[in-house]
């Protein structure tokens, strides 16, 4: 399979009024034309706002690898965006937007609760819960009825698996998946004042929601070995490492959040890209021991999350261009992805390509913590759904989420066989 051609002819006039704030048309759809022409004649980019956009793997790898020079925080980047508000406090207080030491005293907490003994104690759990939204979908499809493997399933795992991390209750777990697409929706480069709101009102909504269930929670303790709230609550037992109140509540949502649409379009982009590449879908079913290479293969492909951002601390260079401290630097991780000095024929999709130095996850100290739950969410999904539907196919062209940092699927229309 070639992959789709983009809307609008990429010409060198198109490729030098590039801005990831007025996207050509076309481009979310199918991005990697241009991430293929920019890589290739513009690898550090340099935007309409002074920002900096990079495409090549080499250089986003040393970006990753190099904290003392490219900065996470997010202070000065958002304030502007944001103003000083419910989204500004979150995104600057969470995880992934922060330098040490707040960065390595949340991170450290949280990794003890996804020891590799925690994760595979998950996996008996996760596999009752995939095989109960199986059977729903068995009972929606009778009669030949198309289901939306979005809502009915893809979307469905990461939720329950995080509310269980957490210990919300099942009977209001309703509202996270909203409240998670509405923050991470206000991360996109271009922002419409509605999409401000909502993203606005859905930190202000889930805070309030938390600050019940932590005081629940702090009231009757849980075993912070498999309970992710009671452990950030305790912290770093013994060792006087507690975060602070809004620390804590801020970091609750980013749990949600980095867990809950990136897992999702794993599933989703599985899915549909399986669809479209035959051979490798007839393969995998031929050979299931291959799943977690195809899983690899599916988080190179089509990067669950294809944008991340630092900035300069201090005047350095990237490649033969120069970055001014200060310069606001947008990492392509969906570009890397397909850099062709890495990747042997890149835009071709093969569960069995032998490596897997893929970035989705990131690199360096901001490595994603929850990689390996991701990955076991993705392998036990995809796994037993194959098993359970072989012959399943698209009923109608899937609708893409129309994101461009986070690239997946609002619906999955599907026959099941």
């Amino acid at each position: 399979m070639t992959p789709m051609s983009p809307m609008t002819p990429i010409t060198p006039t198109t490729l030098d009024g590039f801005d990831l704030r007025r996207l050509p048309a076309g481009f979310t759809d199918n991005p990697y034309p241009w991430y293929e022409a920019l890589r290739s004649q513009t690898p550090v980019r340099r935007m309409p706002d002074g920002s900096v956009f990079l495409t090549r793997y080499r250089d986003i790898e040393f970006v990753y690898n190099n904290p003392k020079i490219f900065s996470s925080d997010k202070k000065q980047e958002f304030l502007p965006k944001f103003g000083q508000s419910p989204l500004y406090d979150h995104h600057t207080t969470s995880l992934v937007f922060n330098d040490p030491p707040l960065h390595t005293r949340v991170r450290k907490i949280l990794m003890g609760a996804l020891t590799p003994k925690a994760i595979h104690q998950m996996e008996a759990g996760l596999v009752r819960l995939v095989d109960g939204l199986l059977d729903e979908l068995a009972t929606d499809a009778r009669g030949g009825t198309a289901v939306d493997l979005i809502s009915g399933f893809a979307s469905a795992i990461p939720v329950e698996v995080i509310g269980n991390l957490l210990g919300v209750p099942h009977n209001e777990r309703g509202p996270l998946r909203d409240w998670s697409l509405a923050i991470l929706g206000a991360l996109e480069p271009s922002l419409s004042e509605a999409q401000m709101q909502r993203g606005n009102s859905a930190v202000t909504d889930f805070l309030s929601y938390l600050r019940g269930l932590v005081a629940q929670r702090r009231a009757a303790l849980g075993d912070p070995q498999t309970d992710v709230l009671t452990r950030l609550i305790l912290g770093e037992g013994g060792t006087g490492e507690l975060l602070s109140e809004e620390e804590l509540l801020q970091n609750c949502i980013f749990i949600l959040n980095a867990g809950h649409e990136t897992t999702t379009n794993l599933i989703g982009n599985a899915l549909v890209t399986l669809q479209h590449w035959s051979d490798e879908l007839h393969r995998l079913l031929a050979e299931p021991h291959l799943i977690d290479d195809a899983i690899e293969e599916m988080l190179r492909f089509e990067s669950s999350n294809q944008l991340g951002n630092r900035r300069a601390l201090e005047d350095t260079r990237l490649s033969d261009t120069e970055i001014p401290r200060g310069t606001l630097i947008t990492l392509c991780i969906g570009a890397a992805n397909r850099d062709p000095e890495v990747f042997e024929h890149p835009e071709q999709f093969r569960i069995d390509r032998p490596q897997h130095r893929h970035l989705a996850f990131g690199s360096g100290i901001h490595l994603c913590a929850g990689m390996s739950l991701a990955r076991l969410e993705g392998r036990i999904a995809l796994a037993r759904f194959l098993a359970r539907f072989p012959g399943y196919r698209l009923a109608a062209p899937p609708i893409r989420g129309g994101r461009v940092r986070f690239r997946g699927f609002q619906s999955i229309p599907a026959f099941l066989a």
